[in-house]
């Protein structure tokens, strides 16, 4: 499953940090996207208050996303639920397509329908303003995944932003790579080599991890990758170079596809993958014992009912933080059920031993 975060990079450069190549400082503590400080989904809880006031205003809400995979789904169906609990009626629901003017239009159409509030993931933060001014400017609430539009500010044109904890997913596969090693070994480090501020998080937390905690570890070759429709061959390109590897990191999910199709066409059965989010191919490989060690995850579910929560603050006027994270998940051979209900509140998928 691909990364959703990677069609965000025409986001605001000025929203972002430095990337995470080689001389890249590791950041200690998850930041969003302004750089505001991050809270704990699990400390977002409504009071019996709130809640009341939430059921009582017989609010509505759209759900205006960017695409539809796995992951949106879960999300969807976290906040679908948790509107449902809280007597918020969802009136429309879309799907962009990773089309920043089809979101545009989406946003128009469910403006025709006035509902109290937009929960929504952005396709392009740059020019998502021209699409929700019109919904700020009319009263709406607004809460977002990931990342607000450019100059938006918390508080004021939206109630917050919902995402991950990019730093504890980085520290998460740090620990993963040095158990699946024994705490032994050379590594490649494969990271994202662009100015984008949920991957350099994770990638950076993930370097220094191994630098800091696991001294027999050795990062013998780092390489950046830019452009994902060339992983396949930059990949191929680091496995052939570097056969003896004992582990390679890859910065999610699609990279690392790639890096297990290199592995598989050149035999090698010994180095072992780490990566980010849930993906058939890669779970597979991992419960059949193949090179994949450990995939870490975010729970997608709880983004989703985090988001809907904040939309009933926003809708009774009481504050929220403005940056939520939810918690981080490692997801082993022996943890991919878990896993899955857990990040996508659904069971494996049909292809696993056993279903």
């Amino acid at each position: 499953m691909l990364n959703r975060r990677v069609f965000l990079l025409s986001a605001s450069l000025a929203a972002m940090v430095a990337f995470a190549g080689p001389l890249h400082a590791a950041l200690k503590a998850s930041t969003g996207p302004n750089g505001e400080a991050a809270t704990s989904a699990r400390s977002l809880v409504l009071t019996p208050d709130q809640e009341a006031k939430a059921k009582a205003g017989k609010f509505t809400v759209a759900v205006v996303w960017h695409e539809s995979s796995d992951w949106s789904k879960a999300v969807i169906q976290g906040a679908s639920d948790e509107f449902t609990r809280l007597g918020i009626t969802v009136v429309a629901q879309t799907d962009a397509n990773f089309d920043a003017a089809k979101q545009k239009s989406d946003v128009e159409t469910v403006m025709a329908k006035r509902p109290s509030a937009i929960f929504s993931e952005l396709v392009d933060p740059d020019t998502a303003p021209e699409a929700f001014k019109p919904a700020r400017d009319a009263g709406m609430v607004l809460v977002f995944v990931d990342q607000p539009p450019k100059d938006f500010v918390a508080g004021k044109d939206y109630v917050c932003v919902v995402s991950d904890d990019f730093a504890a997913m980085g520290k998460h596969a740090g620990d993963a790579m040095g158990a699946a090693l024994g705490g032994k070994g050379k590594i490649a480090y494969v990271y994202h080599d662009a100015n984008f501020f949920v991957t350099n998080q994770r990638d950076g937390a993930f370097r220094q991890t191994i630098l800091d905690d696991y001294k027999g570890v050795q990062i013998v070759a780092e390489q950046g990758l830019a452009d994902p429709t060339r992983a396949e061959d930059i990949l191929n390109a680091l496995v052939t170079k570097h056969p003896d590897l004992d582990g390679i990191y890859a910065t999610w999910s699609t990279p690392a596809e790639s890096v297990l199709a290199a592995l598989r066409n050149a035999g090698n059965t010994h180095t072992k993958i780490v990566t980010f989010d849930l993906s058939e191919p890669l779970a597979l490989d991992m419960v059949k014992g193949g090179n994949v060690a450990g995939i870490v995850v975010d729970q997608a579910y709880q983004i989703g009912q985090t988001g809907a929560r904040a939309v009933a603050l926003g809708l009774i006027h009481d504050k929220a933080a403005p940056y939520y994270a939810v918690d981080a998940l490692t997801v082993t051979k022996d943890t991919v059920k878990q896993g899955y209900q857990e990040s996508l509140h659904r069971g494996l998928p049909a292809s696993m031993p056993g279903q």
